[in-house]
Order: structure tokens, then C-alpha cells, then sequence
């Protein structure tokens, strides 16, 4: 099987509950960030602002992983910290678990806190703060 050239192909290859996750975190991210661009970034659907990953979301073991590259500088709890700089997530074991109030609020912060995370191989690996 080739990899996916689209979202929609991504979910297509995901197993029927995943696949139900993503679409709805689809539906809900689309809504809130109308002007970000999205695409497969990484094998990954992943949306951006102004070139720069904002939120993004994969199928894994025990469900769908939501990742927010400057989620760790969100007020809103409910994220987890990943990796070494500003990524935090949410782990979603089906379309249910998916507080959408919550997520709501995470995609509000998304856009007002952003890390560069565009220039970051240009800065040698050093962060700056967006707004």
C-alpha cells in the first residue's frame, strides 16, 4: 500500500475508530482555524498558521494523539508536555473523549500562543516566542 497523499487518504488507512477520532477533530480544528493551511506534514495531518505548525494530530497505540507545537505555554490544562521544546497533547481513545469545549479553547490559544517553530533550524534550535 503506497502512503497517503491527503488527509482524508490518512484517515482512510486508519483503523475505523481512529478514523471517526480524526474526522471529527477534523471538522472541529477547520472550524476554529478557517484561515490555516493543512496538509500531511511529516506523514502526519498537521494545520498552520502562516508557515508555521500550530496543531496536528496521528494514530498511534490506544488511539488518536491531538499535538499542539507551543501547547505547553497554554493557561487551559488538560495537555501534556512532549518532547524537549514547547509540544504538549492529548491522547483521544475515541471520538467520545473529545471535550469540545476544551479543544475549543486549546485552538483559541493556538493562535494567539505561538512558538516559531518555522525558523527553528535557521536559529540553530532556539525558540522565540510569536505572540
Amino acid at each position: 500500500m503506497s502512503k497517503p497523499a491527503t488527509i482524508a487518504e490518512y484517515h482512510a488507512a486508519q483503523v475505523p475508530q481512529d478514523s471517526a477520532t480524526m474526522e471529527r477533530l477534523r471538522r472541529l480544528i477547520d472550524a476554529a482555524l478557517p484561515d490555516a493551511e493543512s496538509k500531511l506534514w511529516h506523514a502526519h495531518p498537521v494545520w498552520f498558521l502562516q508557515g508555521n505548525p500550530i496543531v496536528g494530530y496521528q494514530a498511534g497505540k490506544g488511539g488518536v494523539r491531538l499535538m499542539f507545537w507551543s501547547g505547553q505555554s497554554f493557561a487551559t490544562p488538560g495537555l501534556e508536555a512532549n518532547g524537549s521544546f514547547k509540544a504538549a497533547t492529548r491522547r483521544y481513545a475515541d471520538e467520545q473523549a473529545i471535550d469540545e469545549a476544551e479543544l475549543g479553547q486549546w485552538l483559541v490559544e493556538a493562535r494567539t500562543t505561538q512558538w516559531d517553530y518555522k525558523n527553528i533550524v535557521k536559529r540553530k534550535g532556539r525558540l522565540e516566542r510569536l505572540c
